[in-house]
């Protein structure tokens, strides 16, 4: 039985850190790889760590839905393009005739 407690215990804890890393904030991420790279870590974690600590901040991404199928990640844009307004476009709901 303490086996298992073990078990279920680093399975929620290992839960808790994925969804608090994911759910956080990217400022707060960044924050966060760079206080931890001072510590000494595995090279693969520190690798991560590394990319999470130089992520660029806000809309400056080519992987999110607004960017063109052009823009390419290597290409830098501006806050101002990447953050365009878009319109709203509302659909009437069908309506169904009642027989």
């Amino acid at each position: 039985m303490e086996l298992q407690s073990i078990i279920v215990g680093l399975l929620v804890a290992g839960s808790f850190v994925y969804a608090a890393w994911s759910l956080s904030p990217q400022a707060a991420r960044r924050l966060l790889a760079q206080a931890l790279l001072r510590c000494p870590l595995p090279p693969s974690l520190a690798k991560f760590l590394r990319q999470a600590a130089q992520a660029p901040a806000g809309c400056n991404c080519s992987g999110c839905d607004r960017a063109p199928a052009h823009i390419k990640k290597t290409e830098q844009r501006s806050a101002a393009d990447a953050c365009t307004a878009q319109p709203l476009v509302f659909h009437p709901r069908k309506q169904f005739k009642e027989k």
